[in-house]
């Protein structure tokens, strides 16, 4: 307990934390008094943690990040109510964030280094690599996203342009949508490829909006499955069409391509490929959207326990990453946007659902894995919300002359598809999708 000891007894100094060892021992860190997270209204009193294994708090202090995560998984780590592992990840690191966060990172040049190396060699996205990684994290079963997406299943960051404790899910991600396709300049009749489509819900929006044919591609086949489903039954399945294929396999020439929340799967050292494939396939006056997950500072490393458990061969690049990349493969970054919070108040909606939805959840997999689902949502958002994950929007061009010369025409078509509304959107239940007609 002594190392975990020392590590707590340097980071907390604001709030108060209370650690019960597996032996009865009480040990108590911070001043105590007020709230620990005033900006979404945090629980008052300390957080009480129970360690109820021997080796718990050893397994904790050799990697906080990866050791924590485990041991809440395995049951080693109790947080007590009305506190949960949220109130204390997010008070954690509310107190690191204080300290410079470095109390967070690990330690020595030899563990940083060796950090580094397996983040770079698990990014290394082959074909058959880049379909595991992506069958690990989307190919589980579809009713587990359904418990805590949105009804349109976006699992990428959705953008409250208002209060975003006034705003549903649901509104925000049909603002995210609008937000980005404003940002691709369409016209009717282009053609659009989609890499990452996810459950179709872009792609299928893109055609509803702008009569555009869209081609949808991604790795996971239950997604694939599941975006077919959807398009037979809107009936526009000819317009808009998903594969069970790479990315580098798509051929043809496309007007317009967006990409979106993909480039956290394709590995920095796959960066090359990407940008000039893509160049090949974008018309000369053509438009590409990205976005994606992003460091506001400079290039990292993805940590030990994501990489493991959750996006194995993922990485979240920061924006000299990706802009050095583009331009060497010819691409002209036209806009860039930094969305900050956007995707912790995003994920703090995940994480509520999830909750929301334990017994079932349990019942498809088991507590373990629930605990895990949520270690891995609440640790998201405290990147988002304390640490310094952004959301990059970036749009490229081959011609400077593809788009207007301000960004008026962004908010004005913005402001034009909100207006129009969204896709009806049922989970293809007979009783819902006869409502909804």
């Amino acid at each position: 307990m002594w190392l975990l000891d020392k590590f707590l007894g340097k980071a907390i100094k604001h709030g108060q934390m209370i650690v019960t060892d597996h032996d009865g021992k009480e040990y108590t860190y911070g001043p105590g008094g007020g709230e620990y997270r005033p900006e979404v209204g945090g629980r008052p009193g300390p957080i009480r943690i129970r360690l109820t294994h021997p080796k718990a708090a050893s397994h904790i202090a050799r990697y906080p990040q990866l050791g924590a995560g485990e041991a809440f998984m395995w049951g080693w780590l109790v947080v007590e109510e009305p506190h949960d592992i949220r109130d204390m990840i997010l008070f954690v690191t509310m107190n690191a964030k204080r300290l410079g966060e470095a109390s967070l990172k690990p330690k020595g040049p030899l563990r940083k280094g060796a950090q580094k190396l397996l983040a770079k060699l698990d990014g290394i996205n082959k074909r058959s690599s880049a379909r595991k990684n992506a069958e690990h994290t989307y190919n589980l079963t579809r009713q587990l996203y359904e418990r805590f997406l949105d009804e349109d299943r976006q699992y990428t960051m959705a953008y409250y342009r208002e209060d975003p404790e006034a705003t549903s899910l649901e509104k925000a991600q049909m603002d995210k949508k609008a937000h980005l396709a404003a940002k691709m300049y369409l016209k009717p009749g282009m053609k659009v490829l989609d890499i990452g489509c996810g459950w179709g819900g872009f792609a299928l929006y893109l055609h509803k909006m702008y009569g555009v044919e869209v081609t949808g591609v991604a790795l996971a086949p239950d997604q694939i499955a599941f975006c077919k489903e959807r398009a037979e039954q809107l009936g526009v399945a000819d317009k808009v069409q998903f594969h069970l294929m790479d990315y580098r396999d798509v051929e043809g020439e496309f007007d317009r391509i967006s990409s979106v929340g993909l480039l956290e799967h394709v590995g920095t050292i796959h960066y090359p490929e990407f940008f000039e494939h893509t160049n090949r396939l974008l018309k000369p006056d053509g438009v590409m959207i990205s976005h994606c997950c992003g460091r506001a500072g400079p290039p990292g490393f993805t940590d030990a326990w994501t990489r493991k458990y959750i996006f194995p061969g993922g990485y979240i690049p920061a924006l000299s990453e990706l802009v050095t990349e583009s331009e060497k493969a010819g691409w002209q970054v036209m806009d860039v946007e930094a969305m900050r919070f956007h995707y912790s108040y995003t994920l703090e909606e995940w994480y509520n659902r999830t909750v929301m939805h334990r017994d079932e959840i349990t019942e498809m997999y088991d507590e373990q894995f629930y605990r895990m689902w949520l270690f891995y949502l609440a640790g998201a958002e405290q990147s988002f919300r304390n640490g310094t994950m952004v959301n990059w929007q970036l749009q490229y061009v081959k011609n400077r002359e593809a788009v207007p010369m301000t960004r008026e025409y962004i908010h004005e078509e913005s402001a034009r598809l909100r207006e129009m509304g969204e896709v009806p959107s049922w989970r293809f239940d007979p009783a819902l999708k006869e409502a909804a007609e």
